[in-house]
């Protein structure tokens, strides 16, 4: 029997927005159709723009890359006519349209073939910022027909330590392009959140974070987030990394910078189980294991997450290709956004470790619980939801698994412990009506 306890009486801090997601939704071109709906129901609260140019319903090469929007790097950084912002444009306003901020990268796509076409350094650092700069006065302060968005959260590059799918020159070459970069667009917009490099996870545990923060705090160069990558089925790695991110920030002399995760998901390993690993991620193991770390990642010390990726391609467990059909991992995030919406967290505890809950109330009482293994021929858990006596009503029970979307399963009441029982990787939603 898992025991799992629900004190409403004992709140904590708002729920984290940890269910963003890399790229946003696909639509027609009218805006209509595709995806919109779906990432309403979601309520993603963050959508970032990263490898946007892979896909054509985005823009395909014309979109959020750099390359894309500035496509003669040898025109002058002031000319308003050598800049292209037209499916950036329709891409973002899409994207607010469903209620999400964006974290906007600028940089480049990753580029994992023989040939590299723009993840080489600028030729001109200096001028590469000003391109930055100019975009960033787009869509924050109208300029060159442009807008008053606010976008607030600006990552400079992406996976530079991932060479040379991502960066092509020497570390020391993009120490220099984002010391240049950072302090010039910091002095343009103090008020902005300027960061990044997204770091692949490798340099979480190898001291090249370590050693990228220790240079920049020599460099006096500012950092507001500091955003990294994990991709994994053991949650125990985020947590892990996310421990030692958080440490190195504090130590290095950046302890009001936030840590992001603005890439995760499901992952065997990168060589014998990358196939399997695409497989299941689209499956009820991959929702399932999306929702554990969404619950578990609340008590760790991270700031924000987007999942990798909502562009539907080999790594989104969202959406299926073509026809943009709801994988299982959609319905956990949807799940785990009436949860958030509540916004006030209460204390939610499982005795079981392979059972993972969050809690929260605000004009209702509402909570996930989830079990999630990757281990084979694990049996089915009989789970006891046990209410404090401040929770009153009924208990209004809807379960996720291989069988049911999100379906409501029956009624109980919340005065009296609740016993349902569990398939491995499956997720449970309750709500008290009172």
């Amino acid at each position: 029997m898992t025991n799992v306890f629900i004190n409403a009486k004992a709140t904590a801090e708002s729920i984290k927005p940890l269910h963003g997601t890399v790229n946003g939704p696909v639509a027609n071109h009218d805006g209509t159709g595709g995806t919109v709906a779906e990432f309403k129901e979601m309520g993603i609260p963050y959508v970032r723009l990263h490898d946007s140019s892979f896909f054509v319903n985005y823009g395909g090469e014309h979109t959020v890359d750099i390359s894309g929007i500035f496509p003669d790097f040898d025109r002058d950084a002031d000319d308003e006519d050598a800049y292209d912002f037209f499916y950036t444009d329709s891409y973002i306003k899409r994207c607010l349209g469903t209620g999400a901020k964006i974290i906007y990268r600028l940089g480049q796509r990753i580029e994992p073939h023989p040939k590299k076409y723009h993840v080489h350094p600028p030729k001109d650092f200096k001028k590469w910022a000003q391109i930055c700069e100019h975009i960033i006065r787009h869509y924050n302060e109208g300029w060159n027909e442009g807008f008053n968005y606010g976008i607030e959260y600006w990552e400079i590059w992406n996976e530079p330590d991932n060479a040379p799918a991502c960066w092509t020159g020497t570390m020391e070459q993009f120490y220099d392009l984002f010391e240049t970069s950072a302090k010039h667009l910091k002095s343009c917009f103090p008020n902005l959140k300027i960061g990044g490099p997204a770091f692949a996870e490798w340099s979480v545990d190898n001291g090249r974070v370590n050693h990228f923060l220790t240079e920049m705090k020599h460099r006096g160069v500012e950092i507001d987030f500091l955003s990294w990558h994990t991709y994994s089925r053991k949650l125990e790695d985020f947590q892990r990394r996310s421990v030692e991110v958080r440490r190195l920030l504090d130590t290095c002399g950046y302890p009001n910078a936030e840590s992001i995760i603005d890439e995760w998901n499901y992952l065997i390993n990168w060589k014998d189980g990358l196939q399997e690993s695409r497989v299941r991620l689209m499956t009820m193991e991959g929702a399932a294991m999306a929702s554990a770390l969404l619950c578990t990642a609340e008590d760790l010390p991270i700031d924000k997450m987007t999942y990798y990726d909502a562009r539907p391609c080999g790594f989104c467990g969202l959406f299926k290709a073509f026809t943009y059909e709801k994988y299982k991992t959609c319905h956990a995030f949807t799940l785990f956004n009436k949860v958030y919406n509540e916004r006030s967290r209460i204390k939610a505890e499982s005795d079981d470790g392979d059972v993972y809950v969050l809690a929260a109330k605000g004009e209702k009482c509402v909570g996930l619980v989830t079990y999630y293994t990757y281990a084979a021929n694990m049996p089915e858990k009989t789970v006891s939801l046990h209410f404090d006596d401040s929770v009153k009503g009924t208990a209004e029970l809807y379960v996720l698994d291989e069988a049911r979307d999100a379906e409501k399963i029956g009624e109980a009441p919340a005065d009296k412990p609740i016993e349902i029982s569990l398939k491995p990787n499956s997720v449970l939603y309750f709500e008290i009506k009172e």
